[in-house]
């Protein structure tokens, strides 16, 4: 049986897991990744599945590793072991050969909130002022994107996926569904604060696009066009709020929206929220990834006590006092 073919044949027998489009395509791109690889080993397009062998696969798995980060090379790792497994239980391999291919194991978590211990109130401030300068500024807009990463925890697809029927409840005790990754959903309790920001920016909406006619089904977080926001436009939009609020210095590199997730569970773990209501709020699949917020802030607090210059100055009068006491002692 050809490669590819058996690739289709994965992702068929995949179809009723319902994986995200997200899910499905990072899928793809480990599977043609390798595959990539695997061609120019073998010299030839048309791979057939019994040519993969461990061998083989090693080589193109070291190429690939030249080319990708760590956390690449181990999801396409995890991606091909699911593809092998599927082969197996079909009759379409005699065994899986990813037991012999070397899985680079992933490194702690480090999380990256905003830097600053007031910086998510000066943000939230900032923009809500109108502090991001745009053609056609939407300050409820902005506001609405950033309290979701802050105070709910977001990621970026899961603001776009967010529907006007995700806000349920009677007021005050009203709840967002989320649909997160893998398809996993959870609700998350949000208190009255923010649910003026979001009654302040749906009345927006009315007024910026009185012709429309909102269903139940609409996406909650538009862009400037009135349709669902695309994500490059969420991205520029979280962007721009950092750097005209004059916080841009503050955001970890590479982080933007993921910045503010990471800030709204590193302040879950520094209130003493436990790992599992940090598993549960942020849709996590493993507890493993909510205890490392704890672990993390645990060795950043003391990091960054440690780093206090002042404990120099103490350290050679803690000395001189010792020095001190022991003669006196004598």
């Amino acid at each position: 049986m050809r490669l590819i073919d058996a690739q289709d044949a994965f992702f068929v027998a995949r179809r009723p897991r319902k994986d995200s489009p997200h899910t499905t395509a990072a899928y793809r791109r480990d599977l043609a990744g390798v595959t990539a690889h695997l061609v120019a080993a073998l010299g030839t397009e048309d791979v057939e599945l019994e040519q993969v062998s461990a061998q083989v696969l090693r080589e193109a798995f070291g190429a690939f590793a030249d080319t990708h980060a760590k956390s690449s090379v181990a999801r396409a790792w995890s991606t091909w072991n699911q593809f092998f497994q599927f082969c197996v239980a079909d009759g379409l391999a005699g065994g899986n050969p990813m037991g012999a291919i070397g899985r680079p194991r992933p490194g702690p978590l480090s999380p990256k909130p905003l830097r600053g211990e007031s910086t998510p109130e000066q943000l939230l401030s900032a923009i809500a002022g109108g502090a991001r300068r745009a053609r056609v500024p939407w300050p409820e807009r902005d506001l609405l994107v950033l309290a979701l990463g802050l105070v709910a925890g977001l990621r970026a697809s899961e603001i776009r996926a967010l529907r006007r029927s995700s806000v349920v409840g009677r007021p005050g005790e009203r709840r967002v569904y989320v649909h997160g990754k893998a398809n996993r959903e959870r609700s998350i309790p949000i208190e009255p604060p923010l649910e003026r920001v979001i009654a302040a920016y749906l009345s927006s909406c009315e007024r910026r696009f009185p012709a429309s006619r909102w269903s139940a089904e609409d996406p909650l977080v538009l862009g400037s066009d009135g349709a669902g926001i695309g994500r490059g436009a969420l991205d520029y939009l979280v962007k721009q709020c950092f750097r005209q609020a004059g916080l841009h210095d503050r955001v970890p590199a590479g982080a933007n929206l993921h910045a503010l997730r990471h800030t709204f569970a590193t302040r879950l773990a520094e209130d003493g929220a436990n790992a599992v209501e940090i598993m549960v709020l942020l849709g996590h699949a493993s507890l493993n990834t909510s205890q490392g917020y704890i672990d993390a802030t645990g060795r950043e607090r003391r990091a960054a006590a440690a780093s206090n210059r002042t404990y120099r100055v103490l350290e050679g009068l803690a000395g001189g006092q010792e020095d001190g006491e022991g003669e006196d002692g004598g």
